[in-house]
């Protein structure tokens, strides 16, 4: 494994480590060159409350792996969240760093109502 991702998945693993210890309901991600996923997960880390990625039908259409891509996907798992009653959350980046499509998914998902 490269040095790069055993570093992401350390980083990964201390946030959830303090998200859990906290019972908080996350919003976590994860992005690949192609595509990126967002659920909301229960605060035991036991069931997904919500889920939306660039796999869907409808998202599937046009370009996945850039900016706007991301966009639409906060903004559908900001609404789908609402649909289980879910408004806060914690963010789980998922180790990566917070700019480009990570940044685009959590400002929407800001501006379509989710709380963090």
């Amino acid at each position: 494994m490269s040095i790069k991702k055993e570093s992401r998945q350390r980083r990964a693993k201390k946030t959830r480590y303090n998200l859990r210890s906290a019972g908080k309901t996350r919003l976590t991600i994860h992005r690949t060159p192609k595509h990126i996923y967002a659920q909301i997960i229960a605060p035991e880390g036991d069931k997904v409350l919500a889920s939306a990625s660039t796999l869907d039908k409808d998202l599937r259409a046009d370009a996945t792996g850039n900016v706007e891509a991301a966009g639409k996907i906060g903004t559908l798992i900001a609404e789908k969240a609402k649909a289980a009653g879910v408004t806060k959350v914690a963010f789980d980046r998922s180790g990566f760093k917070y700019h480009g499509r990570v940044k685009a998914l959590a400002d929407a998902a800001r501006e379509a109502g989710l709380e963090f």
